[in-house]
């Protein structure tokens, strides 16, 4: 039997494999299709401090060999989640990662500490790809002090593990990755979406009400695998690969390049089974190689 136990920034995982923030909701919306206690755990969709009605439809359009999305971080706010979302969440057998995002640094460490009081949430991953009301809008995660900001508010406010969730639209994503690490975070998940935009040529309008939205599934792995890889060799604490996993295959490419665990998103969508498929996936490879326990295949690329 192959151990694919994995201890990702101090939360303990039964294997590597995570639904990623925004693709599984909050767990009920998957029941019918998975037993979420097949796979190492879920990721919240992204709360905010006050509830959001998110952005006018359309909002999702697909692409080739991907999906563009522009919800608006929809979602029942702080206290909506613990009163209406919490209570299932607390009953899983699984692991359950809280995704949070906060037009101020400050926002952001109060949300922490009253996450912080609910008892069995596993760890926060802090979604700085949102917009930083101080700075004129632009995205917290494409400044290296912004980013290290909300690390650092969230870190004086709670005793969980914190995961800072990178956006790949930056100049030098390692250099956001040593920020956030140096102001505190436990782990980095890497990656966001990508920005992109798809256009009805026989309208001439934008597909999407928004203009723009974010790019995933397979389309993006390449780079999402390359930033992987890049931070790896730059920051120390555990990563959290995401961007286009869709097969064992997929996800055992994140884990040699350097990932201690990943996360499938846009999958999900066609196959909500996804998860398991990747981790029975894994525990074959590793038989067939001989490797317990999995976290021994991490950063294993030979160059």
């Amino acid at each position: 039997m192959v151990d694919l136990t994995t201890n990702f920034a101090g939360i303990e995982l039964a294997s590597p494999v995570l639904l990623a923030s925004g693709t599984c909701g909050y767990g009920r919306e998957l029941e019918p299709f998975l037993d979420l206690d097949a796979i190492g755990g879920i990721v919240t969709k992204t709360i905010t401090p006050e509830p959001r009605s998110g952005n006018e439809p359309p909002r999702i359009v697909e692409t080739p060999a991907g999906m563009l999305n522009a919800i608006g971080l929809q979602n029942p706010g702080l206290e909506g989640f613990i009163r209406d979302k919490w209570p299932y969440l607390a009953e899983l057998n699984t692991v359950v990662v809280v995704n949070i995002a906060a037009p101020t640094a400050e926002l952001h460490g109060e949300m922490a500490a009253s996450l912080d009081r609910l008892e069995g949430i596993a760890g926060l991953e802090i979604n700085i790809s949102s917009p930083n009301m101080r700075d004129g809008g632009m995205l917290f995660g494409c400044s290296a002090r912004a980013s290290a900001a909300v690390v650092e508010a969230v870190r004086r406010s709670t005793d969980l593990p914190v995961i800072a969730k990178l956006t790949p639209n930056v100049t030098d994503i390692a250099e956001i990755a040593q920020a956030v690490e140096g102001a505190g975070a436990h782990g980095i998940s890497l990656i966001n979406t990508l920005v992109g935009m798809a256009v009805d040529i026989e309208t001439r309008r934008p597909v999407l009400a928004n203009v723009t939205g974010g790019l995933s599934g397979p389309a993006i792995r390449p780079v999402a695998l390359a930033m992987v890889w890049k931070v790896r060799q730059a920051v120390s604490v555990p990563i959290m690969g995401i961007g286009g996993i869709a097969s064992a295959d997929d996800a055992l490419q994140f884990l040699l390049a350097g990932a201690s665990a990943v996360q499938i998103g846009t999958a999900t969508f066609t196959n909500p089974m996804v998860g398991v498929t990747v981790v029975e996936g894994i525990r074959a490879y590793c038989e067939r190689h001989g490797v317990s326990p999995a976290s021994g295949l991490v950063g294993s690329l030979q160059l």
